[in-house]
């Protein structure tokens, strides 16, 4: 794939993604041994699946189309995605010859990803809905002509399981910025869930890399935003995660 921006026609901004990206092909090496067997994304919480959980969501919030990318323990979990997920359409993007991380993951999605507004969400978080369903919320304070990235954080005090030290500073005019350096702490942490333009992918190194590369561009031209969740988060980043967690969806 050649280092080219992609032409896009331009986005009426506003407008409630049909399409997701569901970021499924890291290695879950935090959630051994229960990743020995099977990918993380297919780890139960709750009696389900974690990337069902995503599309439990997603089927809420309209999405018709998600693509997820593969490499661990690959033809597992594309037949999972494939052959148990009803309702919507899914389009895999096969990384089973070498892991591209999350940047480079949707450069090569890139294809599959149409030129809209996208979810972009990672299969290994949790969250539960407060007063309002989070990817629409996402989508009713999306402005295309004004961001390239709208992500969703949750408060630290309210990130459960998570062991940072936060991620992101929220202005009043909805801007991010990033913690501001080592050895403090950044109020909000990031969720896994966003809205993303596809017109960010462009300039790309070669091999794997960070979708940070790409969030750094949109927070330093001022086009990344934040919408604080309303409802519950959970990290499913490790074994000792999965009973906190139900513990707390058991409590209500």
């Amino acid at each position: 794939m050649s280092r080219r921006q992609w032409r896009l026609r331009p986005d009426p901004g506003g407008a409630v993604p049909r399409t997701a990206m569901v970021m499924a092909a890291g290695l879950g090496k935090r959630m051994r041994p229960l990743t020995a067997v099977r990918p993380k994304p297919l780890i139960e919480v709750a009696g389900k699946p974690l990337i069902d959980h995503v599309f439990d969501r997603l089927k809420d919030a309209g999405v018709a189309r998600a693509v997820v990318n593969v490499h661990y323990l690959a033809d597992t979990l594309e037949a999972h995605v494939t052959h148990r997920i009803k309702g919507i359409e899914v389009a895999i993007s096969d990384e089973r010859a070498r892991l591209m991380e999350t940047g480079g993951g949707l450069v090569q999605a890139r294809g599959l990803l149409g030129d809209d507004p996208l979810y972009v969400i990672n299969s290994d978080n949790l969250w539960i809905d407060g007063p309002v369903d989070a990817l629409k919320l996402l989508a009713s304070r999306w402005d295309g002509d004004a961001m390239d990235a709208l992500l969703l954080m949750v408060p630290l005090a309210r990130a459960h399981n998570h062991k940072g030290s936060g991620d992101f500073h929220l202005a009043p005019d909805g801007r991010i910025t990033r913690r501001r350096r080592p050895g403090t702490v950044a109020p909000f942490a990031y969720t896994g869930v966003q809205i993303f333009h596809p017109r960010l992918i462009a300039d790309w190194p070669e091999g794997p890399f960070s979708t940070n590369l790409f969030w750094d561009r949109a927070i330093a031209a001022g086009r990344a935003f934040g919408q604080v969740h309303q409802g519950l988060w959970f990290d499913v980043g490790t074994p000792r995660a999965i009973p906190r967690t139900e513990a707390i969806l058991h409590d209500g």
